[in-house]
Order: structure tokens, then C-alpha cells, then sequence
């Protein structure tokens, strides 16, 4: 077959699911043998290995990469593989069956389209088997084909009764979650019987192979008809031979972005369009797809964090919230309680969080429902989780790449689930991303504003110990931008403290954590004002720490701004873009600093 004509079929996931021992990657190893899709001398190698350790081949030797799975006789974690019919091409994901590795089958279920789930004849249905079931239909995936393994070890005058049984007792118990299997299907993946071709052990059987069953699976929707959404991983800034580019990059989750697109940030509602399409070591594009890592320039710069979600203006945009409704299912040793903190991870966002609230929990095995307000070990909850700082996401009826998530107690993922709502509720943050979506843009660009000053508008942030002269360095720069013609102006915090923010000052003379955030919020957005008017602005604040220079990054819309650290504090020193020492020369090393 031509390889031009195999890169240019359809591509479908498969995850393959099961208890240990059932047969799950001997599965796949047929299924890669039969198909002709193992490299030259793969399968010669392994039994060649097995002759010379002793060990009786298995075909699911074919799949075990590292060296303590094969001694183990386990697969520990989600392997892919690649094999192909005449219909389309598969990626095959290994989900562990094994109880301890059962958490790693959230990372390989949730990128499958379909799933094929094993069950051994002789142990019959296991509590992973009813499990991976139940988290087969949270994550969304309805198209299964159940295998009935290892029949051949089944007296042949017991096999059908056998295979009937399970059959029976299973599909009653996919039904209460949701699911109508495809079909069952009798299989010896060690001896090739139904995987790839039929055979003449089980005569009483006259459905479809395992192949044939794939090739049956219908297509899902096309993830580029979604609307376009790329998270936030990283923003990449050149500096040599005067390239200002800001490039934002990640992979696109779904949809597509062209140059040009009007594009919004969430949860900040920041709104830039696209210059261009940045891609590395490749010929330029004008656009990008579902699956494509890549970056983009913006037109205007905009501040961008890791882990904001990117939607297009004028298609249907992603929810935010700092709470959210959710299926759970459970994994970690130690309950889901409301007492104890976790972090939350949703494609690269991640943050804080709490078990609010629990609706309903039941035994996922079982589906026995039970009364409580935390969740154990394999147990499913519908609930609501409370964010440290707002997120943006989708449903995942609606979107599953951004509606999927993990949860992390201390160093381990202890959890998954799916997205199923938001719970209203108003935050600063959610603020923010209203006065960005209201805000109402002048007919000048930034651009022909600065062209007009001959200037970028720039904020200065100079922070330090509180016996630093702070005031003087400021005033320095501020006069000598004045006398070069730039638009300069310096704002001590102590005028916004006795002017706009003079309505929020305690009785006495300490101001309190609440204080000093909405002070810093009302400096982020006159700040904010004044940089929209093409200025430049030099502000002076006492011992800004980090999550206080981010917040005023949030708030602020564009992305020169220039933090400084006057002093020798090396711990803080790290946060800022520039330490200067309190002294006469360090107005020149901030100017030295400055962009354009």
C-alpha cells in the first residue's frame, strides 16, 4: 500500500480498558501482528528475547516498552500504537487495568473516541471492570465493544453459557450508566481467535471481529468545527536585533485560527486580533488546526498568563467561573473532603480548590448511592468545586478537551472529572473581564497613538524595602523623559491612597490585606486609563510582592510594563525585571531599561 494513501485516511482513537490480566495488551498485540503494522523484525526480536530468557512469548510483549513492565508482567502506564485497515488509521491507547494504575486511564480514555473493553471469561466481571464502565460514560465515550477474553481456556462445552452470562449481567450494567455497547464479542487474543479473523472455535457466534467492529465505529464530530479554543502555555519575548515580538503559544485544542481573527482572553476578557501565525523550523502559515502547536503575534500587546483560554469574538465563547459543577470520580487514599485544600488542573490552567458541595455519591462499581458529604476511593460524586481564582472552561458535553480536568492532593493526581456546569458567583476577577468586554476602543489604534508621540506607552512599577528612595529615582526618570519630549508622569501610591482610594482607609493607621488588593486594583486601572492615552507611567509602592505585580498584569491591557526592585533583597529580587541599587545612577539603568 502506498504510504501517501495512509497518511491520507481518516485517524480514529481507540482506548483499550480492562482489570490486569485480562488480556488487554495481548489484544493490541494481535491486533498490531494481524495487521501487518509491526516494524521489520519486531516480532522475530521479541520471541528471540523470550528464547532467551525462558519466558513463553506473549504478544503483549509487543507493547511493553520498558524493561519493568516485562518483569511485572503489568502495563503501568498508557502506551499509544499505531495500526491500519483499509477503512481508516488507529491510535490505540494501553489504559492500565491494574487498581494502582487506575488513575493513569484518565489521561489515556480522554482522548479516545471509542473504547474496546476487555473481560476475561474465566474471572468473569471485576469491580474494574464496572469502574472503567462507569468512567468510559463520565468522559463521554459511548461507542464500546466488549471482548470476552480468553475463552479458549473455557471447557468448549461451557463457553457459550459462559460468554452469554456476561454478556447479560454487563449490559444491564452499562445500561444504568448510560451506555448500549456495540457489541460483545468471544475472543482468544493469544491464540488470533475474532481479532483479526474469525475462527472455527466458537460456531455459535456468527457476529463481527474486533477489526470489524473498529471499522463499525462511527466518526465523532469534527473537532474544527468547535469553536476555536488554545490554551495560554507560554509567551515568548525577542529582544536581539530590535524584534519586539511577543509570541503567545500553545496547541490548539479545537477549531482553527487564522491571521486577522479578533481573539479574546479568558478569565481576564483581555481582546487582541492576530497579526500572524508563528510556527518553528516550518514554511509560514495563515492558519492552524486542532492537534497544531503553534504561537501567534498580536497587534496589540496584551498582557498573556499561562493558562488563559484564547476563543474568537464572535463565536460561541467558553464559560468562567470560580465555581464550577462536576462529576468526580475518586482515586486518592484519603477522601474528597470540604476540610482540606487540593489544586485543580484544566488543560495548562491550574489553581486552587475546595469541595464545596456534594449533590449525590455512589459506589462506582456498584452504584449503590450513598449519604455523605465527602467522597471516598472509587467513589463518583456529582458536586461543585470552589476555585482559589476564577477559570475559564466548557462543559464537556460541549467541548471535552476543555472540560476535562485532574485534582491533585499534595504531589498526586487523586482525582478526574468532567465539567457538566458554572455556578454563578461575582469576583474582582469577573469584573475585570466585564470592563474588558465593555470597554469602548478609540478609532486611534495604539499604534498611530504612538506615532503621534513618538512613543510607546510604558508603565514603570519601582518597588522597594520602604526606606529606599523610591521618590527621587522616579522623579529623576520622570524629568528626563520630560526633556526628551516623551509624555511622561509620575503617580505616587500616597495620591491614589488620599484621593481615589481615600474611601476605602481604616479607622486606624494600619490597612488591612483586603485594603491594600483593592488600592492595588484601583492603581492597576487608572494605570490602565492613562497607558490607553499613550503615556508613559512611572509608579512608586511599597514592597509590591509577586501576586500583587501579577494582579496589576491582569488589570493592565498592555504588555511593556517594566518592574523594578530598588535594593538588595535577594529573595525578591527574582519577581522584577530589573534590581537597581538605591542610588544616584539607578534612574539611568531604568531608562537604560526602557522599550523604544
Amino acid at each position: 500500500m502506498d504510504i501517501c494513501d495512509f497518511h491520507e485516511r481518516k485517524e480514529m482513537n481507540i482506548v483499550i480498558v480492562g482489570h490486569v490480566d485480562h488480556g488487554k495488551s495481548t489484544v493490541i498485540g494481535r491486533l498490531l501482528a494481524d495487521t501487518g503494522s509491526l516494524p521489520d523484525g519486531k516480532l522475530e526480536t521479541v520471541r528471540e528475547l523470550c528464547r532467551r530468557t525462558s519466558k513463553p512469548f506473549e504478544y503483549a510483549f509487543l507493547l511493553d516498552a520498558l524493561k519493568d513492565e516485562r518483569s511485572q508482567g503489568i502495563t503501568i502506564d498508557t502506551a499509544r500504537c499505531f495500526f491500519k485497515t483499509e477503512l481508516r488509521k488507529y491510535i490505540i491507547i494501553d489504559a492500565p487495568g491494574h487498581i494502582e494504575f487506575l488513575k493513569n486511564m484518565i489521561t489515556g480514555a480522554s482522548r479516545a473516541d471509542a473504547a474496546l473493553l476487555v473481560i476475561d471469561a474465566n474471572e468473569g466481571i471485576c469491580e474494574n471492570s464496572r469502574r472503567h464502565g462507569y468512567m468510559l460514560s463520565m468522559l463521554g465515550i459511548k461507542q464500546i465493544a466488549v471482548l470476552v477474553n480468553k475463552l479458549d481456556l473455557v471447557p468448549r462445552s461451557e463457553r457459550q453459557d459462559v460468554f452469554g452470562k456476561i454478556m447479560s449481567d454487563y449490559s444491564v450494567f452499562l445500561s444504568q450508566v448510560g451506555i448500549t455497547p456495540s457489541c460483545f464479542i468471544p475472543t482468544s487474543a493469544y491464540m488470533g481467535y475474532n481479532i483479526a479473523a474469525r475462527g472455527d472455535e466458537f460456531p455459535w457466534y456468527d457476529g463481527v471481529t474486533v477489526l470489524k467492529a473498529l471499522d463499525s465505529f462511527a466518526e465523532s464530530s469534527p473537532p474544527d468545527d468547535l469553536p476555536f479554543r488554545m490554551w495560554v502555555q507560554d509567551v515568548y519575548k525577542f529582544t536581539n536585533e530590535n524584534d519586539n515580538r511577543r509570541i503567545i503559544a500553545g496547541s490548539v485544542s479545537s477549531g482553527s485560527l487564522c491571521a486577522g481573527d479578533e481573539i479574546m482572553l479568558l478569565p481576564s476578557g483581555k481582546k487582541t486580533s492576530v497579526k500572524s501565525i508563528e510556527v518553528f523550523n516550518e514554511p509560514p502559515k495563515s492558519s492552524v488546526s486542532r492537534g497544531y502547536a503553534a504561537g501567534f503575534c498580536m497587534t496589540e500587546q496584551i498582557y498573556a498568563k499561562r493558562g488563559e483560554l484564547i476563543s474568537i469574538i464572535g463565536q460561541k465563547p467558553p464559560m468562567y467561573g470560580s465555581k464550577i459543577k462536576a462529576s468526580v470520580f475518586w482515586l486518592g487514599s484519603e477522601p474528597f473532603s470540604p476540610e482540606k485544600p487540593y489544586k485543580i488542573k484544566l488543560g495548562t490552567a491550574q489553581t486552587g480548590c475546595r469541595l464545596d458541595s456534594v449533590s449525590s455519591v455512589f459506589d462506582a462499581s456498584t452504584l449503590e448511592k450513598l449519604e455523605r458529604k465527602h467522597i471516598k476511593r472509587h467513589e463518583v460524586a456529582d458536586c461543585v468545586v470552589r476555585l482559589d481564582r476564577p477559570i475559564a472552561f466548557d462543559t464537556a458535553a460541549e467541548n471535552p478537551e476543555t472540560g476535562r480536568f485532574v485534582i491533585v492532593d499534595g504531589y498526586e493526581i487523586s482525582g478526574g472529572g468532567i465539567i457538566t456546569g458554572a455556578v454563578g458567583d461575582e469576583s474582582a476577577d469577573e469584573k475585570l473581564m466585564l470592563r474588558n468586554i465593555k470597554w469602548i476602543k478609540s478609532s486611534i489604534t495604539a499604534h498611530e497613538r504612538g506615532q503621534y508621540y513618538g512613543q510607546r506607552s510604558q508603565l514603570i512599577i519601582i518597588t522597594g524595602k520602604t526606606q529606599t528612595d523610591k521618590k527621587s529615582i522616579a522623579r529623576t526618570l520622570e524629568k528626563r523623559l520630560l526633556d526628551e519630549g516623551k509624555i511622561a508622569y509620575y503617580l505616587g501610591i500616597g495620591n491614589l491612597l488620599y484621593g481615589v482610594g481615600s474611601d476605602i482607609k481604616s479607622a486606624n493607621s494600619m490597612y488591612s490585606a483586603k485594603e491594600r488588593h483593592e488600592h492595588i486594583r484601583r492603581l492597576g486601572e487608572l494605570a490602565n486609563i492613562m497607558l490607553d492615552a499613550g503615556n508613559i507611567m512611572i509608579v512608586t509602592a511599597n514592597e509590591l510582592d509577586s501576586d500583587e505585580l501579577d494582579a496589576l498584569r491582569q488589570i493592565i491591557t498592555i504588555d511593556a510594563i517594566l518592574t523594578v526592585w530598588v535594593g538588595n533583597d535577594v529573595n525578591r529580587i527574582r519577581d522584577f525585571d530589573l534590581c537597581v541599587a538605591d542610588g544616584a545612577d539607578a534612574s539611568d539603568k531604568i531608562y537604560d531599561a526602557l522599550e523604544g
